[in-house]
């Protein structure tokens, strides 16, 4: 894990689920955090093998969904593409880089935010928001 922080919050989250923190739940937690990139199964088993060797893809798979279900971290879908998961749990937007891949966050501020809910038609719920940008990102940015 990156730190003593990240531990607390997983394990928070873990046992309000009922659940309890395990070795590679927190390797497979450490990997999404190390690098804000949107890593896919994939890309989170490699790094997860750096740090554990012997982990499965199945068992990455299955940390995936506990992590999804007790809301530490988010699926992305784009369209045609593996799932790809998001640490970042604020209402946010991502843009979509068509050359390279990359996504990027989009912050969205209040205004914003209440802004497109008022769009909904009356008695409408709004429980998030999923909004992709795509084209080409500059050549300066960053994930």
């Amino acid at each position: 894990m990156n730190n003593e922080i990240d531990t607390e919050v997983l394990n928070r989250k873990l046992a309000a689920s009922g659940l309890r923190s395990t070795r590679q739940r927190e390797v497979v937690y450490g990997a999404i955090l190390s690098k804000r990139d949107h890593p896919t199964a994939d890309e989170i088993f490699a790094r997860a093998k750096l740090e554990m060797p012997t982990i499965s893809l199945a068992t990455v798979y299955n940390c995936l969904e506990t992590l999804v279900q007790c809301d530490l971290i988010k699926q992305v879908h784009l369209e045609r593409e593996s799932t790809r998961y998001c640490p970042n749990l604020t209402e946010h937007a991502h843009f979509h880089d068509n050359e390279s891949g990359d996504i990027y966050d989009v912050q969205l501020d209040a205004a914003t935010i209440q802004k497109l809910t008022s769009l909904l038609p009356s008695g409408f719920v709004v429980g998030s928001i999923d909004i992709t940008f795509r084209g080409k990102a500059a050549a300066s940015s960053t994930s």
